[in-house]
C-alpha cells in the first residue's frame, strides 16, 4: 500500500520543497543586483565556447587549445574576452569544477585587462530554482563530505515536519523505513550541500546572480539560447535585470516567465533551427533591434561542429557528438574582427556570407572528421550539388 502512493507523494514533496527553499531565502536581505555593462566595444580578441554540461577535460583542453589558461590553469589570455555560452551545469559529474575554474579566472582576467562572461544558461536557472531532472548523481558526490548523512537526516527531520504541517491532498504518507529509502534515493549524499551551493545565497547561485544572460561584444550579440519575436527588441539590460530578479526569487511584473519562457534569451531555438526563410523576419527584427551584425547561442546541437546560419549572421555554438563518434573541442575565435572556428585543434575560418561560402566551410570540417559523422551528413543534404551561379 505505501509503495502505490509513494509517486504521488513524492511529486507533492517536490513542490513543498520548493515552498521550503523560497522560504528560506526570504531569510535573507538579498545583495543589491549586479550592475553590469553588458555590452563591450572596441575587443581585439574573443573566444566563445558553448554548452559544457559537467566536462571540466573539454572546458580546460579548449582554454589551452586558445592560449587562455597555462599549465597550472591560471590566466594567459591577456586581453582577449572569454565568453561561455552557459549550461555549464547537468549530465557530467565536473559541474563544480568548471565553476570553480571560471571563478579564478575572472579576476585574474579582469587584471590582465581581459573578461570572463559567464552567461547564464537555461540549466543555471534549472539548478537555481530547484529543477533537478538533469542533475546526476556525480554532481551530488561532488559536495559530499563526511558531515553529508548529518545534514540529510536534519533535512529529512525539517521536510517530515514541513509535510506533517502541509499535508498533501492524498494525505499522510506512512514515514516508515521504506518511505525513508526512498526518500534517500531520492536524495544523495550531497544532495543538501548542492542546494545550498545553488540558492540565491550560496556559493555558486550568489556568484551566477552577479552575471548576465545577453551581452553585446563589438557588433555581436551573446546569449544562450536565442530571442524569439517577443524579446527582439528588449533591451539588454531588461533581460539582465529581469533573470538575475527572478532567479533571486523576485521576478519582475513584465518578464515574470523569463526563465522559462520559450522565446526567452534562455531557451529560444528558433534562431538555430527554424527553417531560415521562416525564421528570416525575427532575425532581422533582432540584429536592428539589438544594433547588431550577428548572434552567437549555444543550447541546441544542431551538428558536430560550430554551425553558420543566414550566412553567418547566426552561429550556433552548441556542439553534437553522437554516440561512438569523438567529441571535436570545437570553438569559435574573434581576433582583429574575423571569426575562426577551431575544430579538432584545427582553424577553420568562419567565411560564410553566401550558401556557397558556408558548404566551402563544412566541407573544410568533414574533411577534418574524415568525411564521417553529423557535419558530413549535413554537408551532404545540405550541399549536395553546387549552388546555382549568380
Amino acid at each position: 500500500m505505501v509503495k502505490r502512493r509513494i509517486p504521488a507523494i513524492l511529486s507533492h514533496m517536490k513542490a513543498l520543497l520548493r515552498l521550503v527553499a523560497a522560504s528560506l531565502t526570504l531569510l535573507f536581505t538579498a545583495p543589491a543586483f549586479a550592475q553590469t555593462r553588458a555590452e563591450w566595444d572596441g575587443v581585439s580578441r574573443i573566444v566563445a565556447i558553448g554548452d559544457l554540461h559537467g566536462d571540466y577535460d573539454k572546458f580546460a583542453d579548449m582554454l589551452r587549445t586558445a592560449g587562455l589558461i597555462d599549465a597550472h590553469n591560471n590566466w594567459t589570455g591577456g586581453n582577449t574576452h572569454l565568453v561561455q555560452l552557459g549550461d555549464v551545469p547537468d549530465r557530467g559529474a565536473q559541474t563544480r569544477m568548471i565553476l570553480d575554474l571560471l571563478m579564478r579566472l575572472e579576476p585574474q582576467a579582469r587584471r590582465a585587462g581581459g573578461y570572463v562572461h559567464p552567461l547564464i544558461g537555461n540549466h543555471e536557472a534549472m539548478n537555481m530554482y530547484g529543477d533537478l531532472r538533469y542533475t546526476i548523481a556525480g554532481e551530488y558526490a561532488a559536495f559530499a563530505t563526511s558531515r553529508s548523512a548529518r545534514a540529510r537526516d536534519q533535512y529529512y527531520r525539517n521536510y517530515v515536519r514541513s509535510v506533517r504541517a502541509n499535508p498533501p491532498a492524498s494525505g499522510l504518507p506512512t514515514f516508515d523505513a521504506a518511505y525513508r529509502a526512498q526518500w534517500d534515493s531520492e536524495h544523495p549524499l550531497g544532495w543538501v550541500e548542492h542546494r545550498e551551493a545553488w540558492s540565491p545565497r550560496g556559493h555558486y547561485g550568489r556568484w551566477i546572480i552577479l552575471h548576465d544572460a545577453v551581452i553585446r561584444i563589438n557588433d555581436s550579440l551573446f546569449m544562450h539560447g536565442g530571442l524569439g519575436p517577443a524579446f527582439a527588441a528588449t533591451p539588454r539590460v531588461t533581460m539582465d535585470d529581469a533573470v538575475r530578479a527572478a532567479l533571486h526569487g523576485r521576478p519582475t511584473a513584465a518578464y515574470a516567465d523569463i526563465l522559462e519562457n520559450q522565446e526567452g534569451p534562455l531557451w529560444y531555438r528558433g534562431l538555430s533551427q527554424n527553417a531560415e526563410a521562416a525564421e528570416i523576419g525575427n532575425l532581422e527584427n533582432v540584429l536592428r533591434g539589438q544594433g547588431v551584425a550577428r548572434v552567437i547561442v549555444g543550447h541546441t546541437k544542431v551538428t558536430g561542429t560550430v554551425l553558420p546560419r543566414f550566412n553567418g549572421r547566426v552561429l550556433v555554438a552548441d556542439i553534437l557528438v553522437p554516440r561512438g563518434h569523438s567529441d571535436p573541442h570545437a570553438f569559435l575565435i574573434m581576433e582583429n574582427g574575423s571569426w575562426t572556428t577551431i575544430h579538432r585543434g584545427q582553424r577553420v575560418p568562419v567565411n560564410a556570407s553566401t550558401p556557397d561560402a558556408t558548404c566551402a566551410y563544412l566541407r573544410q570540417i568533414t574533411a577534418l572528421d574524415n568525411g564521417t559523422g553529423p557535419v558530413a551528413e549535413l554537408t551532404a543534404t545540405q550541399c549536395a550539388a553546387p549552388a546555382a551561379a549568380n
